[in-house]
């Protein structure tokens, strides 16, 4: 079994990300909300999942480079990752809220 490397994403670095996603959707006229970049992000997910898809669709039918493959699927499962740590962390801060006294 191969150990998957790890990122560590300092909060300042992960702001810097969002602003350059952000200011991204500025020029091209988008809306700068947080529901927007979530938008953005998911549909980003959805595109690399559909990227796997289609290259392992290929390899299946004869054609294609394994090593595209190799690394389109390996993607799509860090994204998986990333999005199921971040899903369980919006829902731990959720109940923390939620615990919290009036």
């Amino acid at each position: 079994m191969t150990d998957i490397p790890t990122m560590v994403i300092t909060p300042s670095a992960a702001a810097r990300t969002y602003a350059r996603v952000d200011s991204g959707a500025a020029a091209t006229g988008e809306s700068n909300a947080f529901g927007a970049t979530l938008q953005r992000a998911l549909e980003g997910a959805m595109k690399t999942g559909h990227e796997a898809d289609s290259q392992a669709m290929q390899a299946l039918a004869g054609g294609g480079n394994l090593t595209d493959v190799v690394t389109a699927l390996s993607r799509a499962e860090l994204t998986l990752q990333s999005a199921t740590v971040i899903r369980d962390r919006v829902v731990q801060a959720y109940q923390d809220i939620m615990k919290m006294p009036i």
